[in-house]
């Protein structure tokens, strides 16, 4: 029911910024919350920030809370994330993923997933 496909990854250093976005297909977008995840080498994929259906919502871990912000525009069909202060660790690829309720930090309440985007952070 929902294609998602990301977008603005690529390489900055250490201490810059990037914007990510996540285009979503349908109409149905406004009935889903949104997260971003990622994946770096080697390791598994984790869980990085969710936003609930109308955007009134968002969630972080503690690691990330003042650096990433993610946001929604339900018109456009399309959720963001802002990344400032990006940091070496940060470097993973990113995936954005669509979820019908439940668990916003459990992976496996996520019903659809993008192809994700590559970020690298230089030290």
């Amino acid at each position: 029911q929902v294609q998602l496909v990301e977008s603005g990854g690529g390489l900055v250093q250490d201490g810059g910024s990037l914007r990510l976005s996540c285009a979503a297909s349908g109409r149905t977008f406004s009935s889903y919350a949104m997260g971003w995840f990622r994946q770096a080498p080697g390791k598994e994929r984790e869980f990085v920030t969710a936003i609930s259906l109308s955007g009134a919502y968002t969630y972080y871990i503690d690691s990330l809370k003042g650096r990433f912000t993610i946001s929604r525009d339900n018109a456009k069909n399309t959720v963001y994330l802002q990344m400032n202060s990006l940091k070496p660790e940060d470097t993973a690829v990113y995936y954005c993923a669509a979820s019908i309720g439940g668990n916003y930090y459990d992976q496996n309440r996520y019903n659809y997933w993008g192809q994700g985007t590559q970020v690298t952070v230089s030290s």
